[in-house]
């Protein structure tokens, strides 16, 4: 098939979701045909702790974002692992998944299957409409490969457990539990791009339209970059921005009376950034070894590329050692960058996006029903370029803390940044953040870009009280139609 009737296909089918009203939560449905037809092949690429000031490294990321859309405005639930990829599968919000932390009763994988949410994600979706589905490389924290499990919705399972090191884990293949060494060619990411250009290429001699999730360990700590880039960036830094080593004015609980880094602090989070920025030399290749599979195959004009993050990370920011789980952009705010045939090249959406809107968007492209109990909303009208007026302008972050727990790959280390539980909103000009314990913040984005001046104690009463609505009313919210009028849509 030509590149024009692929493409011609892919924009029919997006127009139909294009031209729903923003407040209607209908989608297509699942009936508009079989494998055979010119529904769009979807290949996700998650990356883990990936902030946005890693893109520069990524030549072929910055590639996909001239070939297609970035969100300037994309932010996840919750600036940690677990919560984040579990409203990434789900399209829901913590508070309805009931996934706040990594583990425990309010978090990880055990509660996430126990909770039932495994019977519904756009992997169950999409397999129901026909697509082959694959998972690779991580799934949630506590998920481990001896119990040879594989979740509903899954063609294909190629994922490890505690593999952060990226060396000397294990990796169930389906139904086979597979060792992996420390040899150069056992690096994690070498062979999931290995797998994922297997899967395509199954795919298409299979004749079926495919999703293909790449989900990365890298760049999370230990940091560890392939063989062939561990010498890479010599002398690089990490960024001195004007939050770095500096406090905000009113600083939250957990950061006031922090003092300035130390020698060692700096020294080690320069050593920390450069790791990461030789870690996702890999990541980025493997993006190139599947855009040469696509080309090979003959489906790249007929497939969508999706890259992003669980979540960010901040480094010295607010004179916080390396870490995430704050409500500051270092941390929620992460790339979202989508390619592909039907949308737009080179454009930069301002529209609040979310993690919780993947799931529609993959079931809206793939003509698939989404569940009423959804929260978050097709991004496809956006990638059309169509009209965004009466689009939601809210985004909600959720966290639930101290983090504690000595098992978690995730606790902060000393001066790491460790917020206690707060629920927080983000507009394309300005968040707000309320603590369990009452206290709160404000920062005008606008005004102060970097997040340096809470302004939270010279907020009018009436502003106060709206915000606070907002913040309760997305809180609770339940399913698209509530959540899309709770965050402001029209």
């Amino acid at each position: 098939m030509t590149l024009l009737r692929r493409t011609t296909a892919v924009l029919s089918a997006m127009t139909v979701v294009a031209g729903l009203s923003a407040c209607d939560p209908r989608l297509p449905g699942s009936g508009d045909g079989g494998p055979d037809t010119d529904r769009p092949n979807i290949v996700f690429v998650l990356t883990d702790d990936l902030a946005s000031n890693l893109v520069q490294y990524m030549p072929h990321v910055q590639a996909l974002a001239k070939k297609g859309t970035s969100f300037a405005n994309y932010t996840v639930t919750d600036s940690l692992c677990c919560p984040s990829r579990s409203s990434i599968f789900t399209g829901r919000y913590p508070h309805n998944t009931g996934i706040f932390t990594n583990g425990g009763k309010d978090g990880g994988f055990t509660t996430f299957k126990k909770n039932g949410e495994e019977k519904s994600t756009f992997a169950t979706s999409l397999q129901q409409a026909d697509y082959r589905t694959a998972m690779m490389g991580k799934y949630l924290n506590e998920y481990l490969p001896k119990d040879k499990y594989v979740p509903p919705g899954w063609t294909e399972w190629d994922v490890a457990g505690n593999a952060y090191g990226q060396y000397d884990y294990n990796l169930l293949e389906n139904d086979q539990v597979k060792h992996y060494g420390k040899a150069p060619g056992d690096y994690l990411t070498t062979v999931v791009s290995g797998k994922a250009t297997k899967f395509i290429t199954d795919s298409v001699a299979a004749k079926s339209p495919f999703l293909l999730e790449v989900a990365t360990f890298t760049p999370h700590g230990p940091f560890t970059p392939a063989p062939e880039d561990k010498d890479k960036f010599p002398g690089l830094t990490a960024p001195r921005g004007p939050a770095f080593d500096k406090l905000p004015a009113d600083p939250p609980k957990y950061l006031a009376g922090r003092e300035p880094l130390t020698a060692d602090e700096k020294k080690k989070i320069d050593t920390d950034f450069r790791k990461r920025a030789q870690a996702v030399q890999s990541v980025d290749r493997m993006i190139g070894s599947i855009q040469d599979t696509l080309e090979k195959a003959g489906v790249a004009d007929n497939t969508i590329i999706v890259f992003s993050s669980d979540n960010g990370f901040h480094m010295g920011e607010y004179r916080m050692t390396p870490g995430k789980q704050t409500a500051f952009d270092t941390d929620v705010n992460v790339p979202l960058i989508v390619a592909g045939p039907g949308v737009g090249a080179g454009r930069t959406v301002t529209e609040a996006a979310e993690n919780v809107d993947l799931r529609p968007t993959f079931e809206a492209l793939a003509g698939a029903t989404t569940p009423s109990e959804v929260d978050g909303s097709s991004l496809v009208p956006l990638l059309r370029g169509e009209s965004s007026a009466g689009w939601r302008t809210t985004s909600l972050v959720e966290h639930h803390g101290p983090n504690t727990d000595p098992a978690d790959p995730d606790r902060p280390a000393k001066n790491g940044g460790n917020p206690a539980t707060y629920e927080a909103i983000r507009t394309s000009t300005y968040t707000y953040v309320e603590y369990a314990d009452g206290t709160s913040e404000y920062y005008d984005r606008k005004a102060d870009p970097d997040m340096l001046n809470n302004i939270a104690g010279t907020l009018a009463p009436d502003t106060r009280t709206k915000l606070a609505a907002t913040v309760k009313g997305m809180s609770v919210c339940q399913g698209r139609r509530q959540c899309w009028t709770a965050a402001g849509g029209k």
